[in-house]
């Protein structure tokens, strides 16, 4: 079996390499930008990941549908890496793309109780394992602005369960539905969230 990479593409600061195995096995592929659909590039899926530079966001499903899961720099030798404590299964990828980040000083979001950005709102400029903690009395977050930099919202405290990467470079930075983190989101319960820094 030919274990030499396949191909590389042509971008900047962002390297990821994807195998279709576990454990670094079988076909792999190096990529400097974003791939729609791995199986276009005659994979069956993605089964490990060794992210080099830069930081991606990891789709269960093609055209970036699905569970999305963050990927930053190191390995992930199976589905257990990327996954980590979400208590969801996704044993394969089929997606993926660069994320731009800031600075963790450069980062800010803004959570919204009700709609299209309205209601009792709330800034933040840090992580938050748990944002009732914080004093946000509820489990729902129905939009979102992100203001600069980047971030991953999680379903439940401690940065568990459904996760939803936030950027201001996508929608303008305007989440003005739970619809909008994610084609996963079936609801609007965010309970924690994190800045994602290059």
């Amino acid at each position: 079996m030919n274990t030499q990479p396949m191909q590389m593409e042509q971008m900047g600061q962002f390297r990821i390499t994807v195998w279709e195995e576990e454990n670094f096995q079988g076909k792999h592929c190096e990529f400097m930008q974003e791939c729609h659909n791995i199986m276009e590039r005659d994979f069956r899926k993605i089964r490990s990941i060794k992210v080099e530079d830069g930081i991606f966001v990891g789709y269960e499903y093609p055209e970036f549908q699905g569970q999305q899961f963050i990927l930053e720099k190191g390995d992930y030798p199976r589905w257990e890496a990327w996954s980590g404590n979400s208590g969801y299964r996704t044993e394969h990828l089929l997606s993926f793309r660069p994320i731009k980040c800031a600075k963790h000083t450069d980062s800010k979001v803004t959570l919204y109780e009700c709609k299209d950005l309205t209601g009792r709102r709330f800034e933040l400029c840090n992580d938050y394992p748990s944002l009732q903690a914080m004093g946000w009395c509820s489990k729902e977050v129905a939009s979102m602005k992100v203001n600069s930099g980047a971030w991953v919202a999680y379903q439940f405290p401690g940065y568990r369960g459904y996760q939803y990467i936030l950027e201001r470079d996508r929608h303008e930075g305007e989440y003005r539905n739970y619809n909008a983190y994610g084609t996963q989101a079936h609801s609007h319960q965010v309970q924690s969230i994190r800045r994602i820094q290059q």
